[in-house]
């Protein structure tokens, strides 16, 4: 064969190679609404390098940012008919479709961090993620979402009296909406994306949400009064679509799940880390941090919340076990 054939040859017999070895990667659809340095955000792209790593390059994720894919309500329906392939959302959303969640998001349900952490570590956890298979999802891990208090444009929060009448943005979650009520406050369910506009412009007077959301959403340019009461520690969580997942091999899978778990530790440093740096961040930005006298009046303004959301002997179980794990 004469060198400019043998060339030639050599080049389609490497382009196909490279074609055939294109044509078996795949790139996992990931859907957040946090920006792109945000821990969550950051621990997913690390999942995805040890899916890649562990595929030998067959399996990738590419995370989209920003809300980039639509709001989280939008990203549930398309992962329950396989339009969209993983996502990371808190529970709250999850509430109504698998509602085994609603446990996990029960105000002041944790007692701190640490012990958040060894429930979901544990056998609790792996029931949870395990019950939304039935309902198209695949539970692969859970993150921090940290602890969420409320924050205002106008006026601090100190007691419970000082939330009447507050129109107080919410997730869109019948659990958080009956939360506010219950402090006598109004409810505002919005997408996260409009929180600071709405802060701005006054069509909500608060929000509430953990310190790397409250910095990193800018919400403390509009709302510079953070309260420490720390209502809720429900977790995030990441989630996979069911109609995809049956479509990939047990090898494949496998590598999914174990590089989910794995992420966690990461996504855990990441988050320790985050939430200092943010609170520095807004305290130097001039918001102020009030300390709640008599937290247990919020906690005790909490049972009409857990009669209505933990009222099936199931629910009420896995709150027990919550609450027993020491």
């Amino acid at each position: 064969m004469k060198p400019n054939a043998l060339r030639a040859a050599l080049a389609a017999a490497f382009a196909a190679t490279l074609l055939a070895a294109t044509a078996h990667a795949r790139d996992f659809r990931s859907a957040e609404v946090h920006p792109n340095d945000y821990p969550t955000t950051l621990a997913v792209q690390h999942m995805g390098k040890l899916v890649a790593e562990r595929s030998k390059g067959k399996l990738g994720v590419k995370v989209y940012p920003n809300g980039a894919l639509g709001t989280e309500k939008d990203n549930i329906e398309q992962l329950r008919i396989g339009g969209l392939d993983m996502m990371r959302i808190n529970v709250a959303p999850l509430n109504s479709v698998v509602p085994e969640t609603i446990a996990t998001g029960l105000p002041f349900v944790f007692r701190s961090v640490e012990h958040m952490r060894k429930v979901l570590d544990g056998p609790v956890g792996d029931e949870i993620l395990k019950a939304m298979e039935s309902q198209g999802l695949v539970g692969l891990a859970f993150y921090d979402s940290g602890a969420r208090s409320f924050y205002t444009t106008r006026k601090p929060i100190r007691t419970v009296a000082d939330m009447k009448g507050l129109k107080v943005r919410v997730i869109q979650s019948d659990l958080f909406v009956a939360m506010v009520e219950a402090l006598g406050a109004n409810p505002t369910p919005m997408p996260y994306g409009e929180v600071y506009t709405a802060l701005k412009t006054g069509i909500v007077d608060g929000a509430e949400n953990n310190w790397p959301s409250y910095e990193s959403s800018r919400h403390f340019e509009a709302a510079k009064y953070y309260t420490l009461d720390e209502h809720s520690l429900a977790p995030e969580v990441l989630v996979f679509s069911k109609k995809v997942w049956d479509t990939l091999p047990k090898e494949d899978q496998a590598v999914l799940r174990q590089a989910a778990k794995e992420s966690v530790p990461f996504m855990r440093k990441l988050w320790d880390e985050r939430e200092v740096k943010s609170r520095k961040a807004v305290e130097a930005a001039g918001s102020q941090v009030i300390t709640i006298a008599n937290k247990q009046e919020f906690v005790d303004a909490m049972k009409p919340v857990y009669a209505k959301f933990a009222s099936t002997p199931k629910l009420k179980e896995l709150v027990k076990r919550i609450q027993d794990t020491q």
